[in-house]
């Protein structure tokens, strides 16, 4: 064990020192936020103009929401219920961007439905909401109550309006969360990726220029390829943190100082929420340059970083032993540096079926499939990462530490595997590989 840690640690100091790994230790985490940046700013609305239908049957609202104009949002009545289907097919209601629907048990059970064609902005949806609370305090005070405006408000409830897609209003396709477990998990094959090459680079180089029959006098083959792969492996980790720092502090200052929660009290300025049609135009104004939108919310609001990063990095621990494991024994079976593309292409081409599976449970979480890829070691750490940010049904965590468990378990088989191959292989030159050696070195101890 004292010579694999030697092994590691000479490792650990070459690759920390090169060019490569400083640029990718600051340019990387750059990148990213650069993107992060974009999707924020994307992401945010443009000044929108609203067309709201108020289906309002029992009457209640008196074909009147607020006392002026609003010059974002137009108000229409129905007299009549309008079935979700009819609204977002129907040719007479295209012309409208949303249906509101006030049941006639609302003052009681104070819930309405928002149903939208295209996702409104937060501020958005705060207008509509803020103005129909008001008229259904005057319809509360008018038939129930002697107390005035100021005083009901002091002790009224607020009314739940909820936002639904129309084309969607189960939110079935509502999958943003589960992109971010998406991004977690082609991270760790990113890692996995660059850092494997590595090793296997490192194994065929030492191989070629017989440096390792240096080192085997020394070492034993399994030392020498523990140590290469926990010495780079410890590279990779220190990379990540660094990754992480940069990240967290960027996402920091994002969150101060470029899209501060307009939803956050001690960010909100009541005075506007309470302008009148003639100042909506001012109203825009200050919050154009901060408008909050569901990136926003899904980064600040909604990841638990702490969580999945603590996940990801035992998954990306299990998956790094696994795919390096991997990669040391084709670099060892190599008859020479270029030998190895053979190999080298489906362990590739495996790494692209992970992520595509990771894109698959996206899409289809409760899929029988989804099952399989969640447990098998090849495609397990993007699956978890991404069943992890939509969120596990009550009582089913225990299948994140099953699956971590035969991540492990295979790690650790292809640990013995690779041993195998490298020790039977790494002093073998001029050959060209072919599968009755991987065969034969696999059967020889």
């Amino acid at each position: 064990m004292r010579n694999s840690l030697l092994i590691a640690m000479r490792e650990w100091k070459e690759r920390i020192g090169s060019r490569s790994f400083v640029l990718m230790s600051i340019l990387g985490p750059v990148v990213v936020l650069g993107m992060i940046y974009v999707l924020f700013a994307l992401g945010s609305q443009p000044k929108q103009h609203w067309n709201v239908l108020i289906a309002d049957p029992a009457g209640l609202m008196e074909n009147k929401i607020m006392a002026g104009k609003d010059i974002s949002i137009d108000y229409s009545f129905a007299d009549g219920y309008i079935e979700t289907e009819e609204f977002a097919n129907g040719k007479k209601y295209q012309e409208f961007d949303a249906l509101l629907e006030v049941n006639e048990k609302v003052l009681t059970n104070k819930i309405s439905h928002v149903f939208y064609r295209n996702e409104p902005s937060v501020r958005m949806q705060t207008r509509v909401q803020y103005y129909y609370e008001r008229r259904l305090e005057e319809i509360l005070i008018k038939q129930f109550t002697d107390l005035s405006l100021s005083d009901f408000r002091k002790i009224k409830q607020p009314i739940t309006v909820s936002f639904s897609d129309v084309y969607d209003p189960e939110n079935k396709a509502s999958d943003l969360s589960g992109w971010v477990g998406f991004f977690y998990g082609t991270l760790i094959f990113v890692f996995i990726f660059l850092f494997g090459m590595t090793i296997l680079r490192s194994v065929s180089r030492e191989k070629s220029n017989r440096i390792v029959e240096v080192l085997l006098a020394s070492a034993s083959p399994n030392q020498l390829m523990v140590g290469k792969i926990l010495g780079i492996g410890f590279a990779a980790f220190f990379q990540f943190v660094i990754w992480t720092v940069v990240i967290g502090f960027g996402l920091y200052f994002m969150r101060e100082n470029l899209f501060p929660d307009l939803l956050d009290a001690s960010n909100m300025n009541i005075q506007q929420l309470t302008l009148n049609a003639a100042d909506a135009t001012y109203q825009e104004s200050q919050f154009a340059s901060h408008e909050y939108n569901k990136f926003v919310d899904l980064i600040f609001g909604q990841v638990q970083f702490v969580n999945m990063t603590g996940f990801f990095l035992l998954f990306f621990v299990g998956g790094y032993l696994f795919y390096g494991a991997l990669f040391a024994a084709i670099g060892a079976t190599m008859g020479s540096e270029s030998d190895g593309q053979q190999f080298v292409l489906p362990l590739i081409f495996l790494l692209f079926l992970a992520l595509y599976s990771g894109y698959f449970v996206l899409n289809y979480p409760e899929n029988t499939m989804s099952t399989w890829l969640h447990y098998i070691p090849f495609t397990s750490p993007v699956v978890v990462m991404v069943k992890l940010s939509q969120g596990y049904q009550p009582g089913e965590a225990y299948e994140i530490y099953m699956s971590f468990f035969v991540l492990l378990i295979s790690a650790f088989m292809m640990m013995a595997i690779a041993a195998r191959l490298y020790k039977n292989g790494i002093l073998q030159f001029g050959h060209r590989v072919r599968l009755k050696h991987v065969f034969k070195w696999l059967k020889k101890n």
